[in-house]
């Protein structure tokens, strides 16, 4: 699926966040978005995935060159990012098995292989809410990457991984990012080695 952007803004109150930003981002593609800390790149992601709406501009969305309604987006995106929170009461079973449920796995996953590539095998019945913030991020980060979805927005994605969770990122991002549109947040090279084009926010605040 592709996202199209055109004169895409998004203000606040009377401050643009960003503004003038024409895109098409094609699947298959992994792109970066860059910016300082609070440029308006989580902004940006909210406003490709549908969560937030445009103050000026479109965002349309197409799959195999037909037009994919608005509210159906929500099949095709899949999200990970340090501020979309689990639901903590839950088990890491429940968890992911609550997940199957909004949103299908892809061929080749199931709630065993999850829990497998994760590494936790002794925390499936651990509730969320006892899992480290490194832990958290791993699962929001598999979910994501497990999901059915041609659309993957990864914000920040190394944020609170230590070395070897990182390189546990860099492998999954890289084994499940085939013919995928794929677009990541941040100004950490860890987090953007896929990426072969990258849109500066900065560029689109004049």
């Amino acid at each position: 699926m592709d996202i199209i952007v055109d004169n895409l803004g998004k203000r606040y109150l009377r401050d643009w966040i960003f503004k003038g930003l024409s895109y098409r981002f094609e699947q298959g593609q992994a792109c970066a978005i860059l910016g300082a800390n609070g440029s308006g790149k989580s902004t940006l992601l909210k406003v490709l995935s549908g969560h937030l709406s445009p103050t000026r501009g479109t965002v349309s969305f197409s799959s195999a060159g037909n037009n994919v309604a608005r509210e159906n987006i929500f099949q095709r995106v899949s999200y990970a990012a340090p501020y979309i929170e689990l639901i903590e009461e839950l088990t890491l079973e429940e968890a992911v098995r609550f997940h199957i449920n909004l949103k299908p796995l892809a061929p080749g996953f199931d709630t065993e292989k999850v829990i497998e590539m994760l590494g936790y095998p002794r925390a499936r019945q651990k509730e969320i809410r006892h899992f480290s913030s490194g832990m958290k991020q791993r699962l929001k980060l598999i979910l994501a990457l497990a999901s059915d979805s041609p659309v993957v927005l990864l914000d920040e994605p190394s944020t609170n991984l230590d070395l070897q969770g990182i390189d546990w990122y860099k492998k999954l991002v890289q084994d499940y990012s085939a013919n995928r549109l794929i677009i990541i947040a941040s100004n950490d090279p860890h987090d953007l080695e896929i990426c072969r084009s990258q849109i500066n926010i900065m560029d689109y605040k004049k």
